[in-house]
């Protein structure tokens, strides 16, 4: 014979159902704000002087920056292994950058077609640097690369985990 259920047993076993869940909501959007917050100052463009600029090497080991192109915010990511700014095609349609010719290009991931485009600025903290010549990539990424061909304007000097960007007043 089977036992009547008893509905204040059932309510019980569902108030703590739900107060599970909302604990586990409450946790998982706290430590989402919390990376959000340590990704915000990861790229946080510290001035140093008239000419310098020192970045925080992130969690993964990268330079990230909050910079601008065209007026337009960006995240840029350093690259000394890159020739010239590669942007994403997701970031250069916001940006509505030109689309030119197609080149093909040699990548970490093998060949790929990009575009070339001209930038007419790119600022990051108290620098703007004119008409740079890049790439629009294949990709999913938000970040920008910074290739070779804006960093030549800077002195690269890493110490630890920062880096101090010194900006050179003319290009070498």
């Amino acid at each position: 014979m089977t036992q009547p259920r008893d509905p204040v047993r059932r309510t019980g076993r569902i108030m703590w159902l739900l107060a599970w869940l909302l604990a586990l909501m409450l946790l998982t959007w706290h430590f989402h704000q919390r990376l959000m917050l340590r990704a915000d100052t990861e790229r946080q463009v510290q001035v140093v002087g008239s000419d310098s600029v020192v970045l925080q090497q992130s969690r993964h080991g990268h330079y990230l920056a909050d910079g601008a192109i065209n007026g337009q915010p960006v995240v840029l990511l350093l690259d000394t292994g890159a020739t010239q700014m590669a942007v994403p095609q997701a970031v250069a349609a916001r940006l509505t950058l030109p689309v030119g010719a197609p080149l093909r290009l040699s990548t970490a991931a093998g060949h790929v077609t990009g575009y070339r485009t001209r930038i007419k600025t790119l600022s990051l903290g108290p620098f703007t640097l004119y008409d740079l010549d890049a790439v629009i990539m294949p990709g999913t990424s938000d970040e920008v690369l910074l290739g070779m061909n804006a960093l030549r304007r800077f002195e690269l000097t890493q110490r630890g985990s920062q880096l101090t960007m010194k900006f050179l007043q003319q290009a070498p």
